[in-house]
């Protein structure tokens, strides 16, 4: 059963190859994603620029073969419709944003906006290593700060999931079960 790689994109122009390849799987192979793998993606993030240089992200990572506390408390936080699909990759991560500058404790307008583009490197590093990551915004951010503990000047902002996409017969095969 291979992965879907068709290039789905229509271009105008020429872009780099991986991000014709960069998709938003709900299917994932059943394949742990070796730790050299996860520290690749994650390196990644700290090549996005953000504001001040701040790199106001932080990740919470957890996985069925690792941290399955916290993998188990990240898919919990999940609404209800992306927990069916989301437990099939084997790592799930919340990102969060310092919501102040460390240099002057004022409020970082831009934390959000830093974050996504923290995410977006790995994303595009994870394609190059043959994973994907699919971010949702549906989950309760009460839920991730009972949790975790998450403090007060952090916001939770998104949930991935990050895993070797599975087959496109099985991605069909789950948008008739939630059809």
């Amino acid at each position: 059963m291979a992965a879907d790689t068709t290039n789905v994109l229509v271009l105008e122009h020429e872009i780099l190859p991986v991000l014709t390849q960069r998709r938003s799987p709900r299917a994932y192979a059943n394949q742990l994603v070796p730790v050299d793998v996860l520290h690749q993606v994650f390196a990644a993030a700290s090549s996005a620029s953000s504001c001040f240089g701040e790199q106001p992200w932080h990740f919470l990572v957890g996985t069925r073969a690792g941290s399955v506390e916290a993998y188990d408390k990240v898919l919990a936080s999940l609404a209800e419709f992306n927990q069916p699909w989301a437990k099939a990759a084997l790592v799930l991560v919340m990102s969060l944003a310092r919501t102040t500058f460390s240099h002057d404790s004022n409020p970082n307008a831009w934390d959000t906006h830093d974050v996504g583009q923290a995410v977006a490197t790995p994303a595009i590093q994870g394609t190059e290593l043959g994973v994907q990551i699919h971010q949702m915004t549906g989950f309760s951010a009460d839920k991730v700060r009972a949790a975790f503990g998450v403090p007060a000047g952090y916001e939770p902002v998104a949930i991935f999931t990050l895993g070797y996409p599975g087959a496109l017969a099985l991605v069909k095969s789950l948008v008739q079960r939630l059809n």
